[in-house]
């Protein structure tokens, strides 16, 4: 019997593994890619399968802390309990900072796709449109939300799957050479932008309360979820920059759809439409998710408004929380991208991970899943990865850390009142 103010155990392994897809599979092989072609060539493919080890460790730090604390909030919940409450209160801030200027961005990279679907209405009208019908699946409870994601991320798989099938007859030997025009510095700065491709798996995480056995649960969702990205992840980027070349993919904001394009298996453009629309979907579906389990954990420890916390009495979702991120992201969507806040969203990730990996460390050995060395090593990667980040970002990060402590300070004053 779940208790009035806790959510409901009611996601299975496919749920969680379908969040975790939903999270991963979005604007990271369909944007992101093509960024990271353009530093690095046609070596990008070794800067993803680096940036998937990375991921690796950083997810099985994650599960492993999970496993022994299941409570919405993640790295904010394990940063509390085994390092110390500023941390703790890092982790969280920095977690919603950077999925609400991502969700933003996505939105409005939906609008963009589906327009090219269904032409009818301007891009901006999809865009917010998915918005409030995803607010509204979320709404009517975890379990449905579930259901959704699962079909979208199917939707997903099956056109980038149709993708690697059918454009593996336009890959040219050519199109690798030169292999890696930048060097080494290339190759690690292709590295850092496609780390944030595989980011999504910690939304397990997050959601860790209504996760049935979580214990046995969430590590199994994160390694499938993270081995079945990178596998996917590889066949699309090899397929791609053998059929139009790593400069062909790097002057496009859309490289698949012109790798795409350049293909005669029939109809892939347009399914590669659709699973880019579908994928911009399950991605915004899964940051609503994690950012309101965010919100509500926070809301527990009196770090944001005690309103927060609340959960709706027929649906056992944290509806508030629910609505005030749609509300905000909303905002980003009609205002335009907050460029500020999107520069510093790479900082803010990378401390995120960095704190998950330390509490990782201060875990007791009996609660250890995994080689002490794993944490070690997703700490080692994500602080080379920060040191390649320009002086100014890492500015606007701690910039953006400070207001949430100030924030942080005037609603325990107020709240004391």
């Amino acid at each position: 019997m779940s208790k009035p103010n806790s959510l409901k155990r009611v996601l299975g392994l496919n749920d969680a593994i379908g969040v975790g897809l939903g999270a991963i599979i979005g604007a990271g092989i369909f944007v992101v890619t093509g960024v990271a072609a353009g530093v690095s060539g046609a070596s990008f493919i070794v800067g993803l399968m680096i940036a998937g080890l990375i991921a690796s460790f950083n997810g099985l730090s994650s599960a492993q802390l999970a496993a022994v604390y299941p409570q919405s909030g993640g790295t904010y919940e394990y940063g509390y309990r085994l390092l110390n409450p500023s941390l703790g209160f890092s982790a969280g801030w920095m977690f919603i900072i950077s999925k609400l200027s991502a969700a933003g961005i996505v939105a409005i990279g939906f609008g963009s796709y589906f327009h090219q679907l269904v032409p009818a209405f301007a891009p901006i009208t999809y865009s917010v449109a998915a918005v409030v019908l995803l607010t509204i699946a979320n709404i009517v409870g975890i379990k449905k939300a579930g259901a959704i994601n699962l079909v979208i991320v199917l939707v997903t798989l099956i056109s980038l799957v149709y993708f690697i099938v059918g454009g593996i007859g336009s890959v040219k030997a050519s199109n690798f050479t030169p292999f890696a025009p930048f060097g080494v510095m290339g190759i690690a700065e292709s590295t850092a932008i496609l780390f944030f491709a595989f980011t999504g798996y910690a939304r397990i995480a997050t959601l860790a309360e209504e996760v049935v056995e979580p214990t046995k649960t969430i590590p199994r969702a994160v390694i499938i979820t993270i081995i079945s990205a990178i596998v996917l992840y590889a066949g699309v980027s090899i397929v791609a920059t053998g059929a139009i070349g790593a400069e062909g993919m790097a002057q496009s904001k859309s490289p698949l759809q012109v790798a795409a394009n350049a293909m005669a298996a029939p109809g892939i453009s347009t399914i590669i439409t659709i699973g880019a629309s579908t994928a911009m979907l399950g991605v915004l579906l899964s940051q609503i998710l994690g950012i309101s389990r965010m919100l509500l954990a926070m809301g527990r420890r009196n770090d944001l408004p005690h309103f927060f916390e609340k959960i709706h009495s027929k649906t056992a979702v944290p509806h508030i929380g629910i609505l005030f991120t749609s509300v905000i992201i909303l905002a980003i969507t009609i205002l335009g991208t907050f460029e500020f806040v999107v520069r510093a969203a790479t900082f803010t990730i990378l401390l995120y991970y960095s704190i998950t990996n330390i509490a990782a460390i201060r875990q007791p050995n009996q609660q250890q899943l995994y080689s002490k060395a794993i944490p070690y090593l997703g700490l080692v990667g994500c602080i080379a990865m920060s040191i390649s980040l320009p002086l100014n970002v890492i500015v606007s990060g701690i910039a953006l850390l400070a207001i949430g402590f100030a924030v942080r300070y005037l609603v325990r004053r107020f709240s004391a009142t």
